[in-house]
C-alpha cells in the first residue's frame, strides 16, 4: 500500500489488501436510481507502484499518474482530522505536553506516551493518564497526540485533529503550516480566521467521508450533494454530477471555502461564510487555461482561465485527481462542441459520463495510443506480472494490459521492454500450476510468451480462452519466423496463397514493391564503404531478430531503440515502419480492403482528388521515382484512396510529402495502412481543416523550449517565431527541411517513438544553434540560422545513389560549412532529452488542445465582428458581447441532448460568418432574453416572423450577421426602421397565419409547432416565388426603396393591428397608444374605400361591406381585431407602407413609443445572467 501523500487510485471503489480504501472512490448517481459500483475483482486494474523518476506512473494522471493523498486520508487510518470542539487548555495542561506551536495552531502529546523510560506509552504515568482520560477529556481517547487550532489572546482552543504516533501527527502538522499558515495572514479578525479553519477542516472530514466505501452513509452522502448541487445551480436536471470536492475559492487574496462541483457541462463553486454567499458555474467549453501553479501564499492551485477571468482553487485532499478530471472533463466538452471533424468518442453521450468512465476512458486511450493498437480497442484489464525477456534470460516487472483483441506487456521502464501479441496470433493459453501463477501464451512461429507471478492467473487464462475462442477467425497467416532477405517493405510477413491483389484481379493496377527497389537498387556486385556499414546494419538487426523474434510479436528492448536510432536498413524499412506504427495489424485485420477502395476510389471527382491532382508532381519532384508515371500513379491511387476513406480529412497539404517517403520503403497497399496510421492515431488532428493537432503539438513544443532552453526563450520574446519555424517540421516530420537520406533516419525515430522524438529532435536542433539564435536581432536572421543549419545536415552513412542525395549538391557548393550528421544528431537528442516521458506529452497535448481551440475561436469571432461592425450601430463592446450570447445559446443547446441537430450546425470549414448558426427555437429563447419587444402577448409570433423574414436562403438557419442586424434595428433604429420591420414581419415571405394546436396557451407556441411554421413549405396557395422576386432588387441594394415593398392585404394588415395592440398593452400611456391606432386604422381604411370608390365605383351593397370592414379592424382593443371577417377576393384591400407610416407619423405618442431608446447594456446584461436558468426552464 502505497504511503500518505503518494498513494495511486486506478479503478474507483478499489479497496486494498491491507484493509485501506484506494483514492478516487466514485458514487454513481442516476436520476432513476443510484447505485454504488462493484468491487473489481482482484488482480483487475491494480496498476500501482512507481519511483518518482521513471516509466510511466502508478495512477489516472499520466500513464497511471500518482494521485497525492492528504493526511487523515482512508489510506492513513490511525490519524484523523476532527470536528471542531472547543477545549479548555486551563483544564488540562497537567494531562498535556506541547511539541510544537505557532500562532494559529497547538500540536500536543499526551503525558506517559513518547517519553524515555516510558515505555513508549506504558508505565504508571500512562496508566494514570489513561484513565482520566476516560473521564476528563473526551476529545482524545486513546489518541496520545492532537493538534489545537488556538485564538490569538483567547483561552479557547479547538480540537481539529489527532493521531497514535508522532510521525502521523506530524504529517498533518506540516499540512496545516503548508496549505493554511500563509492564507491565514491575510484575513483581517481572529473570528474569520476561526471560521476559515473550522470550514476548513469540515471540508476535509467530509471529503474523508466521500472517498470511503467502508462507511454506510456514502450513498447519502453523494445524495446529499447532488441535492445540493441542484438547489444552488438550478441547472437542468439533465447535468451529470460527477463528483465533488471541498476546497476553497480565492477572491482576490481572500479564501472562501466551500465546495467545488464538477459535472458534465460546468464547473461550479458554492461557498457561504459569514453571510456572504459566492456563486460561480463556468461552462467546460470557455476554459481557456487549466494548470496547476504555485503562489506565494500556497504550495499547490488549480487555475482555471475563462473568457479572459481567471479562477483560483486550492487546498484540496486530492489535488492530482482533481486536476485529471478537470482536465478530462474540459478536454472532452471542447473536443464533443468544437472539434467534431475528428471527434470519436464512447462519451459521446454527455448523460452518460462518469467519474469511472472517465478515469477508464483516459487510461485506454493513453495505452492504446502507446501500444499502437487500433483506435476502436478498448483497455479491459491490466495485471501486474513478470516477463521472461529472452536477451537478457531474465524476467523483467511490468503490466500485462488486456485489449479486446490484443494482449501488450510493458515493463515499468518502458525503454526496458514491451511487446504486442494480437489474439488472432494465439494458438493457445495455459496455466502453469506451481507457485509461479505462471500463464503462458503460444503464437504462431513456435514461439511462446510466459508472464508469472499473476494474481488470479486460474480465473484470468479462462476469460482469455474464451476471448481467444472468439477472435480465432480464419484471417491470412502470416509468418513470424525470420526470413533471410525479405523484400523492401514486406513487413516481413509472407501469404500463403495467391497475393490479395491478384484475387481482386488488381495486380497491374497497384504496386506490389517498394519505388526504392525499381529506382535504385542494390548492386551486390560492387560493394563499397557505406554499402558495407548498410550490410553490417543488417547483420545486426538480424541477430536482433534471433534474440527478440520478427514480426508483429517481436520484443522491443533498449537494443531495438538503439538500432533504431543508428538508422534502419533500407531492404528493413518496410517491414519495420509497418511494426512500429502498428498498420502491420491494420493490413492484416483488413485483406483486401486497399484493393476494393482503390477501386472504388479511382475515376471519382471532388474537391479532395482536384487537390490532389495539384500536388502530385509537387512531391520530391528531384527524386526520379517522382519523375515517372510508376511513382505518380501510386501516389494518386493511394492519396485518392485515403480520401475516398476519410472524407473528414479527404487531403490535406503534407499528406502528399510524406505519402512519396512512404512509397519509396514500403509496398503500396502497406503504405496505405501507414499513412492511416499517421493521419489517425500518430498525429491526430494534424490533417484537418485547422490542423488542430500540430498546432497543439507546437504549443507543448514551446512548453518544452520554456523547460529546457530558458534562455532561448527569454531572446525569443515573441512565441510566434517557434511556431511559423517548427510548423513544417511537424506536418512533413522534417522531410520537408532535411535531404532525404537523412529525414528518412527522423521518420525511423518518428514511428518507434511517436512526436516524443520529433519534440525531442525539434529541441536538439534549437540548442545546437542556441549562441547563433541569441545572437539573432530579428526573426528573420533566426529563420536563415536555422535554414542554413539544415542544408548542412548530411547522412554519411546512406548508401542511396548520389544523384538521388539532396545534400550531396550543397556540400560542395557549402564545403566551409561545419556537417552534422543525423545519427550524431538523433542521438544527441535522445541523450539530452530522453527523460520526456510519453505521459507528460499526453497530459501536455490535452492542456494544450483548450488553448489553441480557444485561440482559433477567438479570431473567429474578430472576424465575425470586423465584417459586423460595418452594418450595425452597436458598439464593438456590444456586439462581442451578443456574440457571446449568440454563441452560448447555441452550445446550450447541445449540452444535454447527444443528438442534438445543434450539434450539426457548427461547421469549422466554412467561413466565419456561417460557423455558428441557430434554427428557430433557440432564436425564440434569444428574441425573448434580448427584444425590446419580448413583452407582447403574441412575442413568439413576432420572433417565428422575424425568424422567416431573416432565413433568406430557406435553410432554417440563421447566422450571427443575420440575427445582430435585426436586433440592432430594434435597439438602435429610427421610427422609421423599426417601422418598416414591422411592416416585413406582416407581409410574405415572413408572415404565415399562425393558430396554435393548444388553444388554453394563447398565443404561445410549442416547440413543434414553431418548427413547423418556421419551414418555408406547406404556406397554402402563397405564391412564394412572386413574392421573392419583387424582394429582389430590394435586398442587393444597399439603400432600401421604400416604395419597393410589396403592399398589405386586409388579413396582414389585421394582423399588424392586433400587433400594434400587443405592444401598447402595459404601456403607461397605453390608453392614448390605443386610441392613436385606431384613428390611424380608421383613416387607413377609409383612404383606402375613397381611393377604391374613384376607380372602381360600387353598389349600396358593396359599400355596406366595405363599412364592415372598417369596423373590425379600427376596433379600439386587440379583441376586435382578432377575428377578421373573411372577404371574397373582390372586396380584398390593401395598403402600402408609405400609407402605413405617413398615418403614423401624424400620432405623436406612436412615434414617442417607437423612438424610445433602449438601454443596450442593460439588456445584454440580464440577458448574460438569465441565459442559462430560462434555457433550463423551457
Amino acid at each position: 500500500m502505497a504511503p500518505v501523500g503518494g498513494s495511486w487510485a486506478v479503478d474507483s471503489a478499489d479497496v486494498g489488501e491491507q484493509g485501506g480504501v484506494r483514492a478516487g472512490v466514485e458514487i454513481q448517481s442516476q436520476r432513476e436510481g443510484t447505485g454504488i459500483p462493484k468491487e473489481p475483482e482482484r488482480g483487475k486494474g491494480d496498476w500501482t507502484g512507481q519511483d518518482e523518476t521513471g516509466g510511466w506512473g502508478g495512477g489516472v494522471g499520466g500513464l497511471w499518474a500518482r494521485i497525492g493523498v492528504a493526511p487523515g486520508s482512508q489510506a492513513d487510518p490511525s490519524t484523523m482530522w476532527l470536528k471542531p470542539e472547543e477545549v479548555l487548555l486551563k483544564n488540562a495542561l497537567k494531562l498535556w505536553l506541547l511539541e510544537r506551536a505557532n500562532d494559529y495552531f497547538v500540536l500536543q502529546r499526551r503525558r506517559g506516551y513518547g517519553e524515555e523510560g516510558g515505555g513508549g506509552g506504558g508505565g504508571l504515568t500512562g496508566l494514570l493518564v489513561g484513565t482520566l482520560d476516560s473521564v476528563l477529556d473526551s476529545t482524545a481517547k486513546v489518541a496520545p497526540f492532537r493538534i489545537l487550532h488556538q485564538t490569538p489572546g483567547s483561552q479557547v482552543y479547538w480540537s481539529i485533529a489527532c493521531g497514535a504516533s508522532r510521525e502521523e501527527i506530524y504529517k498533518h502538522w506540516e499540512w496545516l503550516e503548508q496549505n493554511i499558515m500563509k492564507t491565514l495572514s491575510v484575513f483581517d479578525s481572529n473570528e474569520d480566521i476561526t471560521s476559515f479553519v473550522h470550514g476548513k477542516i469540515r471540508g476535509l472530514i467530509a471529503e474523508e467521508g466521500k472517498d470511503s466505501l467502508v462507511k454506510g452513509d456514502d450513498l447519502g452522502k453523494f445524495r446529499e450533494a447532488l441535492m445540493k448541487f441542484e438547489k444552488c445551480f438550478g441547472l437542468a436536471k439533465q447535468e451529470k454530477l460527477v463528483t465533488y470536492y471541498s476546497c476553497s475559492y480565492w477572491r482576490g487574496r481572500v479564501p472562501c471555502q466551500g465546495w467545488l462541483y464538477l459535472s458534465s457541462n460546468f464547473l461550479s463553486f458554492y461557498s457561504f461564510l459569514l453571510g456572504s454567499e459566492i456563486k460561480l458555474v463556468i461552462s467546460w467549453d470557455a476554459v481557456s487555461k487549466l494548470e496547476k501553479t504555485s503562489t506565494v501564499l500556497l504550495t499547490e492551485t488549480i487555475h482555471v482561465c475563462s473568457q479572459g477571468e481567471d479562477y483560483y482553487f486550492s487546498m484540496f485532499l486530492h489535488i492530482n485527481e482533481t486536476f485529471f478530471l478537470m482536465e478530462q472533463l474540459a478536454n472532452y466538452a471542447v473536443r464533443r462542441l468544437f472539434d467534431k471533424e475528428t471527434f470519436e468518442n464512447d462519451l459521446s453521450d454527455p448523460l452518460k459520463i462518469t467519474k469511472r468512465t472517465i478515469e477508464n476512458l483516459a487510461r485506454s486511450e493513453q495505452f492504446s495510443s502507446f501500444f499502437r493498437l487500433p483506435k476502436e480497442e478498448n483497455l479491459k484489464e491490466v495485471h501486474e506480472c513478470f516477463l521472461r525477456v529472452p536477451s537478457g534470460h531474465l524476467s523483467t516487472h511490468g503490466r500485462m494490459c488486456i485489449f479486446n483483441n490484443y494482449i501488450c506487456f510493458a515493463s515499468q521502464d518502458i525503454s526496458l521492454c514491451s511487446v504486442v501479441l494480437p489474439l488472432r496470433e494465439v494458438l493457445a493459453v495455459d496455466k502453469v500450476d506451481d507457485s509461479s501463477q505462471s500463464v503462458v501464451f503460444s503464437i504462431k512461429g513456435k514461439k511462446a510468451f510466459r508472464f508469472t507471478e499473476v494474481r488470479d492467473f486460474e480465473q484470468l487464462v479462462a476469460r482469455l480462452k474464451h476471448i481467444c475462442g472468439a477472435a480465432s477467425i480464419p484471417q491470412q497467416d502470416f509468418n513470424t519466423e525470420p526470413v533471410p532477405s525479405p523484400d523492401p517493405g514486406s513487413s516481413g510477413q509472407a501469404s500463403k496463397g495467391p497475393p490479395l491483389m491478384e484475387q481482386k484481379g488488381c495486380s497491374k493496377m497497384v504496386n506490389t514493391q517498394a519505388l526504392m527497389t525499381e529506382f535504385h537498387p542494390q548492386d551486390l556486385e560492387n560493394i563499397d564503404s557505406k554499402m558495407l556499414k548498410e550490410k553490417m546494419k543488417e547483420q545486426s538487426w538480424n541477430i536482433l531478430f534471433v534474440e527478440c523474434g520478427r514480426g508483429v510479436s517481436m520484443f522491443r528492448t533498449k537494443k531495438t531503440r538503439d538500432l533504431v536510432v543508428r538508422g534502419i536498413p533500407e531492404t528493413l524499412r518496410g517491414e519495420l515502419w509497418l511494426l512500429f506504427s502498428g498498420a502491420v495489424n491494420d493490413m492484416a485485420t483488413n485483406p483486401g480492403y486497399y484493393a476494393d477502395l482503390v477501386e472504388r476510389s479511382l475515376g471519382t471527382y471532388t474537391v479532395a482528388t482536384d487537390e490532389i491532382e495539384r500536388d502530385l508532381r509537387r512531391s520530391l519532384p528531384e527524386h526520379p521515382a517522382f519523375q515517372s508515371d510508376t511513382g505518380i500513379s501510386a501516389l494518386r491511387r493511394v492519396l485518392t484512396a485515403y480520401a475516398h476513406r476519410n472524407p473528414r480529412i479527404g487531403y490535406c497539404q503534407a499528406m502528399n510529402i510524406l505519402t512519396s517517403v512512404l512509397l519509396l520503403y514500403a509496398k503500396e497497399e502497406a503504405a496505405f495502412w501507414l499513412l492511416v496510421a499517421v493521419c489517425e492515431r500518430m498525429l491526430p488532428d494534424y490533417f484537418n481543416h485547422r490542423i488542430i493537432g500540430a498546432l497543439v503539438d507546437q504549443a507543448v513544443f514551446e512548453e518544452l523550449i520554456r523547460d529546457h532552453l530558458p534562455q532561448l526563450m527569454g531572446h525569443m520574446t515573441d512565441m510566434t517565431f517557434f511556431s511559423s519555424v517548427s510548423l513544417s517540421w511537424f506536418l512533413t516530420l522534417f522531410i520537408s527541411v532535411l535531404p532525404i537520406e537523412s529525414a528518412v533516419n527522423v521518420v525511423d525515430c518518428f514511428f518507434y517513438d511517436g512526436i516524443k522524438a520529433i519534440l525531442q529532435l525539434g529541441l536538439a536542433v534549437l540548442d545546437y544553434n542556441i549562441e547563433q539564435l541569441l545572437a539573432c536581432k530579428d526573426d528573420a536572421e533566426a529563420v536563415t540560422v536555422l535554414n542554413r543549419f539544415f542544408d548542412n545536415v548530411t547522412n554519411k552513412d546512406s548508401p542511396l545513389p548520389s544523384t538521388v542525395q539532396q545534400g550531396s549538391s550543397a556540400s560542395d557548393a557549402k564545403s566551409h560549412c561545419t556537417k552534422v550528421d543525423i545519427t550524431d544528431l538523433i542521438r544527441e537528442a535522445n541523450e539530452k532529452y530522453g527523460d520526456i516521458r510519453y505521459e507528460d506529452v499526453y497530459s501536455m497535448r490535452q492542456r494544450s488542445r483548450l488553448c489553441v481551440i480557444q485561440v482559433l475561436e477567438e479570431t473567429t469571432k474578430q472576424n465575425v465582428l470586423r465584417v459586423v461592425s460595418q452594418d450595425v450601430k452597436m458598439g464593438l463592446r456590444e456586439l462581442e458581447e451578443l456574440y457571446d450570447i449568440f454563441k452560448r445559446e447555441h452550445f446550450l443547446a447541445c449540452y444535454w441532448n447527444p443528438s442534438s441537430t445543434a450539434l450539426r450546425h457548427h461547421d469549422p470549414s466554412l467561413p466565419y460568418l456561417e460557423q455558428y448558426q441557430i434554427d428557430c427555437q433557440q432564436f425564440r429563447i434569444l428574441y425573448h432574453l434580448l427584444s425590446p419587444w419580448a413583452y407582447s402577448a403574441n412575442r413568439d409570433c413576432l420572433a417565428l416572423w422575424t425568424f422567416r423574414l431573416l432565413d433568406e436562403n430557406s435553410d432554417c438557419l440563421i447566422n450571427f450577421k443575420e440575427f445582430s442586424c435585426a436586433l440592432d434595428i430594434l435597439y438602435n433604429g429610427s421610427f422609421t426602421e423599426k417601422l418598416k420591420l414591422l411592416f416585413k414581419l406582416h407581409i410574405p415571405p415572413a408572415f404565415t397565419e399562425v393558430e396554435s394546436l393548444s388553444p388554453s396557451k394563447g398565443d404561445e407556441l410549442s416547440e413543434d409547432e414553431l418548427l413547423r411554421f418556421s419551414q418555408f413549405h406547406g404556406r397554402g396557395k402563397l405564391d412564394v416565388q412572386a413574392y421573392l422576386k419583387q424582394w429582389q432588387d430590394e435586398l442587393l441594394k444597399k439603400e432600401e426603396n421604400i416604395k419597393d415593398l410589396p403592399r398589405m392585404n386586409q388579413v396582414q394588415f389585421i394582423q399588424l393591428s392586433k400587433t400594434f395592440y400587443n405592444l401598447f398593452h402595459g404601456h403607461p400611456e397605453e390608453e392614448e397608444l390605443y386610441q392613436a391606432i385606431a384613428v390611424v386604422t380608421n383613416l387607413l381604411l377609409r383612404m383606402e374605400e375613397v381611393g377604391r370608390r374613384l376607380h372602381n365605383p360600387t353598389s349600396p351593397a358593396k359599400k355596406k361591406a366595405s363599412d364592415t370592414d372598417t369596423a373590425v379592424a379600427a376596433g379600439t382593443t386587440a379583441e376586435t381585431a382578432k377575428e377578421p371577417t373573411p372577404l371574397k377576393e373582390e372586396h380584398q384591400w390593401s395598403f402600402s407602407f408609405e400609407q402605413i407610416l405617413a398615418s403614423l407619423l401624424n400620432e405623436p405618442v406612436i412615434v414617442r413609443f417607437f423612438e424610445k431608446p433602449v438601454d443596450v447594456q442593460a439588456k445584454l446584461a440580464d440577458a448574460k445572467t438569465s441565459q442559462l436558468s430560462s434555457r433550463t426552464r423551457m
